[in-house]
This record gives structure tokens, sequence and C-alpha cells, in this order.
């Protein structure tokens, strides 16, 4: 069955003001930062709501929409977690990373030990579906799934940072544990963890260069 359409509505600017909601918009998200200091000052559910509300206006394939977010304020669950992402990462500082991928990560000073895991707030858990159900209990497919999901982490992040939150993106390999500690189903596999709170006052971040326009964009005029 075909989705009803109806028309389109945005709000149109002039050149001028589109330059500068652009120009904006890239100052703005170029103060973004990867915060590891979180402050366990208690945030409201209904802010966490919102911008899980925001990360699920993202485009999908046949818009299936194929995420679960969690988010977990219970020190219980947050302390098991990071119990268990530290057993996985320190693993991987110890053994499983090679070589250049410790050089490459030395400089950023991270290691095995995650403290924001129990100090933030709130962690959301994004999970990715594989597949999913219709209403009669059939097993139906999901499309460009992991892109999908992407983009709503991107939305996400975006949305944490307008509100005046911080938070990093934390992949502990392999996060199977994720899905046993939060009870999820088959059709489900964590994707990433974003711990948000307020950055604590004395919070530091490397100081970065971000790669120029001409490194990362080519235009074909």
């Amino acid at each position: 069955m075909q989705f009803p359409f109806e028309p389109y509505r945005q709000d149109l600017f002039l050149e001028e003001e589109i330059l500068k909601k652009s120009q904006v918009n890239y100052h703005w998200m170029n103060q973004r930062r990867t915060v590891r200091d979180i402050d366990s000052v208690p945030i409201p559910k209904e802010v966490i709501e919102q911008l899980l509300l925001s990360a699920g206006t993202a485009p999908s394939g046949a818009h299936k929409q194929p995420w679960t977010f969690c988010a977990i304020s219970s020190q219980e669950l947050k302390s098991q977690i990071r119990e268990a992402a530290e057993q996985e990462e320190k693993e991987s500082y110890q053994g499983r990373m090679s070589e250049e991928w410790l050089k490459d990560l030395a400089p950023l000073g991270t290691d095995w030990e995650k403290p924001f895991l129990t100090e933030a707030p709130w962690i959301v858990v994004v999970f990715r579906k594989a597949y999913d159900w219709d209403e009669k209990g059939n097993k139906t497919n999901t499309y460009y799934s992991q892109e999908s999901v992407g983009i709503a982490c991107g939305f996400l992040i975006d949305a944490i940072h307008h509100a005046g939150l911080a938070t990093l993106t934390h992949t502990p390999s392999p996060m199977g544990f994720l899905t046993k500690i939060l009870n999820r189903p088959d059709n489900e596999r964590p994707f990433l963890l974003l711990p948000i709170g307020y950055p604590k006052l004395d919070a530091k971040v490397p100081v970065l260069k971000r790669k120029s326009l001409s490194e990362i964009a080519v235009f074909y005029e």
C-alpha cells in the first residue's frame, strides 16, 4: 500500500540568508568536540526524549526506521555496562589492537578505562535492526540498515550538541554484552554507545586540527 502524500512546506530564504545560515551552522558544529570528562549533574528525562525524537527524524531505507535507542539512567545498569566494556577494552588495548592502531591512539591519551560510562547521567545505546517483524509476526526485511542507523546517530550527536550537552562515540568491540545486559531481541545489533551530560568544569580536549575543505571535498563544476 502506498503512503499518502501531502504538499511539502519549508521556509524559503534569500541567497544571502542561506549563506549566513550555513556559515552559522558550520561555526557552531565546529565547536563540537568529543568529551570524555562528563559531569554527573542530572539531565531531565524529557531532554533525552526530545534528543531521541530528533534522531528518529533521520531518513531510512524504505522508511523502515531500523533503530532502537536504549536510554539508561539506572546506575546499576551503567555499572554493569562499564564493567563489561572495560573488560573488552582492556583485552583490546593489551592484545587485540595492532601496534599501528595503538600508535595512532597514543596522542589522544585514551586507555581501557571508561569512567564516563558511570559518571554520565545518561548513556544511550543505539541498536540496529537487522530485520523486523510485521503486525502479524512475520519476519520482514530492513534495507540499508547500517547506513540508516549511522545517519540517525549523526542526527543524535548534532541534537546533543545543539542542546548544549556533551557526548562521545564509544564502540567497545565486541559489543555483544550490551545485547545481553539490556535483554534486547535477536534482531537487534549493538551499533553505538553515547554517554550524555554536561562537560565537567575542568574538562579538557586535545588540540586538534580538522582537515580543510580542499582535503575533504572535490567540486565538479
